[in-house]
């Protein structure tokens, strides 16, 4: 009877030590549970979190990369409007410039021209008036006076056609410097819109003025030989100045006479 008792307290004690170590083991399972369970939701968490800071820094990128993309199209905008104003500016003083040589190439031929006729007219007017002279002179000596007049005129004729020579080649030579000048003074004018500093700026300034004095000077060399007194920094004085005059052999009262 009582090894019976000794056996039932033996089982209740093993039972009972199962059911307290089920127990323990199911609170770690539970516990291990519990602590996976917030692992993965931390872990999750951050997951969630890092994508959330990987998406912001692309957006954010993304948005940086737009906006330089945005300002460079714009400066390239600027600079591509820029520079065509440059080139506008340039076209136009070039066009400018090359109207201006016309003009006055075109002038001057009209000045050659017109002073050709002139020359002729004056010509004829100093035969006419030898004619003249040797009718009123009579046969006697209106044959000797016809024959000086005629060497007389031959001589101021050649002294006159030697005179428009010179004025031509002076004036062609300068008028090939006032477009040369003209030619600069566009590229000049066309280098200060282009220039992209105060300092080139200046300079190009400096260089269009320097060359406009020197057109200011052609222009007055110009108006010099046209006038008859030569150019006086385009090529040397008149032609009288360049021809020496033989001795005066007229006779008294030749109305043909130049040297009396």
């Amino acid at each position: 009877m009582a090894e019976s008792k000794e056996s039932s307290v033996l089982f209740s004690l093993k039972e009972l030590m199962s059911l307290e170590e089920d127990r323990i083991k199911q609170e770690d399972d539970d516990k291990k549970r519990k602590e996976a369970a917030e692992l993965h939701a931390r872990e999750e968490s951050e997951r969630r979190a890092r994508e959330a800071e990987e998406a912001r820094t692309q957006g954010e990128n993304e948005r940086r990369r737009q906006e330089e993309q945005r300002t460079r199209e714009e400066t390239a905008r600027v600079d591509a409007i820029r520079q065509g104003e440059v080139e506008k500016a340039r076209s136009e003083a070039e066009n400018q410039a090359r109207l201006r040589a016309m003009s006055q190439v075109q002038e001057h031929e009209r000045q050659l021209a017109a002073l050709s006729q002139d020359k002729k007219k004056k010509q004829l007017t100093y035969i006419a008036v030898g004619i003249g002279a040797v009718l009123i002179l009579g046969a006697g000596g209106g044959g000797f006076a016809f024959y000086k007049s005629g060497q007389e005129q031959a001589r101021v004729t050649a002294l006159k056609n030697a005179e428009i020579a010179e004025q031509k080649a002076q004036l062609d030579k300068l008028m090939g410097d006032l477009k040369s000048q003209s030619d600069a003074i566009a590229a000049a004018q066309a280098e200060a819109a282009s220039a992209k500093s105060d300092v080139d700026r200046l300079a190009a300034q400096q260089k269009l003025a320097a060359v406009q004095a020197e057109q200011k000077r052609t222009q007055a060399n110009i108006a010099a030989v046209r006038s008859g007194g030569g150019g006086g920094g385009g090529g040397g004085g008149g032609a009288g100045k360049g021809t020496p005059r033989p001795a005066c052999t007229c006779q008294a009262g030749d109305p043909l006479c130049s040297c009396l």
